[in-house]
């Protein structure tokens, strides 16, 4: 027990456990992108087994230490060179691993996959074992060798290729999820496996490699690779932070694209080959608008206040009944002298036929209207949904947070910002084509609609508090714009036709491409 107290053994017994986990490391990589062409359920074994295969065999060398010289004998020559049985054993495992490296690289690069759903794609478990028995000879040669050279004691090598191994046994779990959890990381490691392959070839060769310039290489390699992946984890942080919900969304936007998309990117490549449309236009503006639903407030939906038809009972019969009667709508607000000041909702026939029997609108407590609901304009539009459904039909009054009424609400108008505008009989649309690439559009059109027929990005800003043509125009030139005023924006020209009341009432969009080709004629 005296090498006990021998600080020289126990300097030699740590250097050397050092030493063979170093060496180790690259039959650890090997084995860990072996394993994964196993089925899940045989990983672990396979590991296990390879990293004990590699112990016994380093033990079962270091027992034979006598005959370990001899494989340094020269056995045979030819012309300068002389080779040994380690310099054969060398070679044989060096082009095994560049062989090997250049396969698992190909099928990576290629993107060749072991499928899960039956056990045909997976590699077999005593092929795989066996390719581990072969590299593990190859590595264990060169551990046990640098064992014989640094430490006289059999019992200190024996001790540390027992510690080295049962800390990479301790640690392969963890490695190998991770190196098989990052493609770029299995890159790295093949890359490192042909490095090591050649450095064993020129070993074998008789070409000294110091190890040091190959750890030196291997070690930058891994340092770079550790910025990229504390870049990636940064970068998924942040996108983390977008919601889940919004992501897909934006995902599935992404995927289903639109010409102008498209056509920018063709004009990128230099071979540009037509794309089928898998979608319609149709079909993408009403994924669109599913997918962004959730997102838009009922201000950008609801039908706004000054486009509410409402019964006014300080108004005369006959005036009221000639509104209800032109009226295409089925339910009305019933109001007394302004619209703020609602008694109730009413359905239309129900009036008509109280003027027409009583002469007049009876709001008595015998004879109750409907109580209006009424949802704040910060509410979201799947809020609204739900109030809707638990509406029967009525209609919901949106205010602000003065309780002044802002617009309303009906099942058509959620419908109408998923498919598109459903015009009434005393309306028409808001926005209306005028020929290739030119449409007259009403101030009150809404952005998301109008941004969906014109394939753009550039209207619906995130965090703005107009949802109408008119507001976007409004906040681009900070005053209320004469009929002429223009501003082009993203590709688009847009022109003011007519103010009303202090208010944009129609306005001239066109692409800048046409009005080219226009001027050009």
């Amino acid at each position: 027990m005296e090498w006990l107290s021998d600080p020289t053994i126990w300097v030699g017994l740590f250097t050397l456990i050092l030493l063979e986990i170093v060496l180790g490391i690259d039959n650890l990589i090997f084995i860990a992108i072996l394993a994964e062409k196993l089925p899940p359920h045989q990983r672990d074994k396979a590991r296990l087994l390879g990293l004990s295969l590699a112990m016994g065999m380093r033990l079962g060398l270091l027992t034979i230490v006598s005959w370990l010289v001899t494989l340094t004998t020269p056995l045979f020559a030819v012309g300068p060179l002389s080779f040994s049985g380690r310099d054969l054993i060398l070679l044989l495992g060096g082009v095994f691993l560049l062989f090997k490296a250049t396969v698992e690289l190909h099928e990576r690069l290629e993107g060749v996959t072991h499928s899960s759903a039956n056990g045909k794609g997976y590699a077999s478990f005593a092929a795989v074992v066996a390719q581990i028995v072969v590299l593990d000879a190859v590595f264990s040669l060169d551990a046990v060798i640098t064992a014989v050279g640094m430490v006289d004691q059999l019992g200190v090598m024996m001790a540390a290729v027992v510690i080295s191994i049962g800390v990479m046994i301790l640690a392969s779990k963890a490695l190998t999820r991770f190196v098989n959890a990052h493609p770029t990381v299995v890159v790295l490691c093949l890359s490192f496996l042909l490095m090591i392959g050649l450095s064993l070839i020129a070993e074998g060769l008789g070409f000294h490699i110091p190890k040091g310039y190959l750890y030196a290489a291997i070690g930058f390699s891994i340092v770079i690779e550790a910025f990229n992946q504390f870049a990636r984890r940064n970068l998924l942080k942040n996108e983390a932070r977008v919601p889940f919900r919004e992501r897909t969304a934006n995902s599935v936007l992404r995927l289903l694209g639109n010409r102008r998309r498209r056509a920018a990117a063709d004009a990128e490549t230099d071979e540009a080959q037509p794309v089928e449309e898998v979608f319609a236009v149709e079909e993408r503006n009403m994924v669109s608008g599913v997918l962004t639903l959730a997102d838009r407030s009922i201000r950008s939906i609801m039908t706004p206040r000054s486009e509410m038809s409402w019964v006014n009972l300080e108004q005369d019969c006959a005036t009221v009944l000639r509104q209800l009667q032109e009226t295409p709508h089925s339910l009305v607000p019933v109001c007394r002298g302004d619209i703020d000041n609602v008694l109730g909702i009413a359905r239309t026939k129900d009036l008509i036929s109280e003027l027409i029997l009583r002469q007049r609108i009876d709001v008595s407590p015998e004879r109750p209207l409907r109580a209006p609901i009424v949802l704040p304009e910060t509410s979201g539009v799947l809020k609204a949904m739900e109030t809707l459904k638990r509406a029967h039909g009525q209609l919901v009054l949106v205010s602000d947070e003065y309780g002044t009424v802002q617009g309303l609400l009906t099942p058509i108008d959620i419908l109408e910002a998923i498919a598109g505008e459903f015009p009434d009989e005393d309306e028409q649309p808001t926005v209306r084509p005028q020929g290739p690439g030119m449409w007259e559009v009403d101030g009150s059109a809404d952005l998301h609609l109008l941004q969906q027929m014109l394939e753009t990005d550039a209207l619906v800003v995130e965090g703005s508090d107009y949802t109408s043509l008119a507001g976007f125009l409004l906040a681009r030139f900070e005053t209320f714009p004469a009929p002429g005023a223009v501003i082009e924006l993203d590709g688009l020209r847009f022109e003011i036709l007519a103010m009303e009341d202090r208010r944009i009432a129609r306005v001239r969009v066109s692409r800048l491409s046409t009005v080219a080709e226009e001027e050009t004629s």
